[in-house]
């Protein structure tokens, strides 16, 4: 959990300096596919935690 909160203050802070400073909107992308990398982890490991859980009943 503490690396899924990591990464999407990442994502902010990039997203925020890629769309303030100018000619840095490259970190505005990288700070995108940071966030939904992570949102796509995050999905991968609560469905795997409630199929798994589901099995067990």
């Amino acid at each position: 959990m503490a690396l899924f909160l990591f990464l999407i203050i990442v994502a902010i802070v990039l997203g925020l300096i890629g769309a303030t400073v100018e000619g840095l909107f490259y970190l505005l992308v990288i700070g995108a596919v940071v966030l939904l990398a992570d949102l796509v982890l995050f999905g991968v490991r609560w469905s795997r935690r409630s199929h798994r859980h589901h099995l067990m009943r």
